[in-house]
């Protein structure tokens, strides 16, 4: 479902407008305390490109999305970038990287998805690799905007990505409202 909201141009414009005050820095502070300074960063999801652009002040950083509106517009705002389309769950590329980094993007994909990503995510990291991801915190599932959204507890979450990585850290944190959301830190086993 979430594919279809993300292909129109009107729909990506509105999902910017929606995003325009998410401020990810602290977030990706706690990603950057893992990995030295030119690490080689793919990003799940860049979507509008905020989180993209805090990453490549100190990464080598390349952006992925599924959508190729947000593709189009990644690449007119950012000329630079590099920019790729893959899929969150099949991660179809033959590159590693050192890290591993998603927003709000792997809540679109149900328990099976979740877990096929999470094991293409540990096979295409550099040993000791480092992925850091964030979800909206709850438990259920709903359809918001047409999008999927897969709610998870620091449980939840630790029991996906523990068969593969070693869990580092899963904290709460203040997207919008006091502990609305998680983050996950983990290194590749």
């Amino acid at each position: 479902m979430e594919k279809e909201y993300y292909k129109t141009e009107a729909s990506v414009k509105e999902y910017i407008n929606l995003a325009k005050d998410v401020n990810s820095s602290g977030l990706i502070e706690q990603f950057k305390s893992f990995l030295p300074s030119r690490a080689r960063i793919l990003e799940i999801g860049s979507g509008p490109g905020t989180d993209w652009k805090l990453l490549n002040k100190d990464f080598d950083v390349t952006g992925s999305d599924f959508s190729e509106e947000f593709l189009k517009h990644l690449n007119t705002n950012n000329p630079d970038g590099r920019f790729i389309q893959l899929d969150a769950i099949s991660l179809d590329t033959n590159e590693k990287f050192d890290g591993i980094y998603s927003n709000k993007v792997l809540q679109h994909l149900n328990d099976d998805e979740l877990k096929k990503s999470i094991k293409r995510q540990h096979e295409i990291l550099n040993p000791g690799g480092i992925i850091c991801h964030s979800f909206w915190k709850g438990e259920g599932s709903e359809v918001f905007k047409g999008m999927f959204v897969n709610y998870h507890t620091a449980a939840t979450l630790n029991t996906f990505f523990a068969e593969h990585l070693e869990v580092l850290r899963i904290e709460s944190y203040q997207e919008f409202e006091a502990d609305d959301s998680l983050f996950i830190l983990g290194k590749k086993k």
